[in-house]
């Protein structure tokens, strides 16, 4: 505890000591359920529960903010990977890994309504994230088996490629506003487009796993490693017009950001799980 409070301290002595954009109200360790060590993967539109997922992506678990509840929504392998939550916050769309007769690995595509309580197969042996989208959004952005963003709009799908054909895309997500898309290139940095495609904007070289704070405001991690394990990592924020700013120190060792309006939700490699109150 002695050493999670000094990692906390140091975090917050690092955003100090950089411009800001937001504002830091409060810095608060979450109290997980059985003091389950895992990671953040999602934070309601609304910003009132989260969702959690152990360290190799197995189950998820929902977890609100106001009451501490702790509501198990599946333990199926892979479920908290590039997990996505409808607009209104009511369904959960994930994976579920399964290896069949053959021995070969198959992703079904599941969906959580909380409201019934009830999961529904969305599709099965898909490849890719292509399936895993919000139905009630105007417009979606995933990644397709060639690693390709994939916009599906008015009930059509297209490829999109605003880097070109030969690159390798990941962690795409939409604006708020329905006008952009955010994504990461592998081994090139994070780019920003409009929905169609075009005026591609380079955000920054290292801000892995981007995701929207606002229509202007961009958080992910800033991750270093020897080769072989995570040495350092930093959640950092971008705005389209060109500043930037440190919210939690490298030494903290933060990972996987999830965030809404006023909130911003992380890990750190230890397991250990954080939620950011920020204006």
């Amino acid at each position: 505890m002695r050493k999670t409070i000094l990692l906390v301290a140091i975090a917050l002595v690092s955003v100090v000591a950089h411009a800001q954009v937001l504002k830091i109200v409060s810095m608060q360790q979450i109290a997980t359920p059985s003091n389950m060590e895992g990671k953040v993967v999602g934070i309601s539109p609304k910003g009132d529960y989260l969702l959690l997922t152990d360290m190799s992506n197995k189950g998820l678990v929902r977890y609100d903010l106001a009451s501490k509840a702790a509501t198990t929504i599946t333990e199926a392998e892979g479920a908290g990977w590039d997990v996505k939550i409808s607009q209104d916050g009511n369904k959960i769309t994930y994976r579920q890994v399964r290896v069949d007769a053959n021995q070969m690995v198959r992703n079904d595509i599941m969906q959580y309504n909380m409201a019934e309580g009830k999961t529904v197969l969305q599709a099965k042996n898909t490849r890719g994230t292509a399936a895993l989208v919000d139905a009630t959004a105007a417009s979606t952005v995933a990644i397709n088996e060639d690693l390709h963003l994939v916009l599906n709009r008015n009930g059509k799908s297209i490829v999109l490629t605003p880097n070109g054909t030969n690159e390798a895309y990941n962690w795409a997500s939409i604006s708020p506003d329905g006008s952009k898309i955010l994504y990461y290139v592998s081994g090139k940095g994070c780019f920003v487009c409009d929905i169609n495609g075009k005026n591609v904007q380079k955000i920054a070289n290292h801000c892995r796993a981007p995701k929207w704070y606002n229509n202007n405001t961009i958080v992910g991690m800033a991750d270093e490693d020897d080769g072989k394990v995570l040495t350092a990592s930093a959640i950092v924020l971008y705005t389209l017009d060109g500043k930037s700013q440190i919210l939690v120190g490298k030494d903290m060792m933060a990972i996987y950001p999830a965030a809404a309006e006023g909130k911003i939700a992380f890990s750190n490699a230890a397991g250990e799980m954080y939620l950011l109150n920020v204006k």
